[in-house]
Parts: C-alpha cells; structure tokens; sequence
C-alpha cells in the first residue's frame, strides 16, 4: 500500500509541475514530424523537423488540397 500512495503523490507532482509549466507560458507537448505522420495520417509538421521534412511536409499538403 505504501507503494502505491507514493506512486500516486509522484504521478499527482508531475502533473502538477506539468500544469505550473503552462501556466508560466510554456508551449505545449507536440510531436514532430516522425510517427504517424509518415504513414499519411493527420498532424502537424512542426517541431524539430529538418528542412527536407519540412519540404516534404508542405508538398503533402500541397497534394491533399
């Protein structure tokens, strides 16, 4: 049981210090242009992308309007 209460305060501290994070103005999590995006599916290119991605991107979505 104290296993669990502890992993629960760490789990309520991180996301607390999360929510502190966009409070102060941080930007939010985002993912690049890795993962789902090179299968076709919905997302954004922004982030860490180089600029082939970032060229590849913007055919893309060239294509798909």
């Amino acid at each position: 049981m104290t296993t669990f209460i502890a992993a629960f305060v760490l789990l309520l501290v991180v996301v607390a210090a999360m929510a502190i994070g966009v409070l102060f103005g941080r930007s939010a999590i985002k993912g690049s242009c890795g993962g789902l995006n090179q299968v076709g599916l919905s997302g954004s290119c922004g982030g860490a992308c180089s600029a082939q991605e970032r060229e590849e991107c913007a055919k893309r979505k060239a294509q798909e309007q």
